[in-house]
């Protein structure tokens, strides 16, 4: 049996992950939209790319958006953005003074860093983010601001509510 607080502890760490990460998610999201549309004269371009670990090298050239390609790839995207922000929630919740707007950005983008590290040199090709075959560096960078804006958003957003609830 799991203890009360522990389990407020644990709850707490997922309900703040699940809503940083959606977050992030949206957020880098538009910016996808935005650049695939700019850079891949298509908006859905670099959404469907992300489905490559499914649909292979067809994902890559998929334009127009359809439920194949677009949902598998925001939902791909979508699931990878809440488990960072899990991780950045478990991380926040075991430092307690990481509770200011500015170490919470802080977290935000060290958080999006990594992700980046690991999703373009540690995993496999198959299984990158996919949208780097559709976009340029700039448009990626742009994507992983979107995406530590997001995080620190939502965390922002989490403790505004918990300091409502306890006052």
């Amino acid at each position: 049996m799991i203890s009360k607080p522990i389990r407020f502890a644990l709850r707490s760490t997922l309900i703040g992950g699940a809503i940083a990460g959606s977050c992030a998610s949206i957020l880098s999201a538009v910016v996808l939209l935005v650049e695939g549309r700019r850079f891949a004269g298509s908006a859905a371009a670099p959404i469907n790319a992300v489905s490559h670990w499914w649909w292979d090298r067809e994902a890559l050239h998929q334009q127009q958006v359809d439920v194949r390609h677009t949902a598998v790839g925001y939902a791909t995207h979508h699931m990878a953005s809440v488990f960072w922000g899990l991780m950045l929630s478990a991380f926040l919740s075991r430092q307690p003074r990481l509770d200011s707007t500015a170490r919470i950005a802080a977290a935000s983008v060290a958080t999006s860093a990594i992700a980046c590290f690991v999703d373009f040199q540690m995993t496999p090709r198959r299984l990158t983010p996919g949208f780097e075959h559709r976009l340029p560096r700039t448009a990626l960078a742009a994507t992983y601001a979107a995406f530590a804006v997001g995080l620190a958003l939502g965390c922002l957003a989490i403790r505004s509510s918990r300091q409502r609830k306890n006052s």
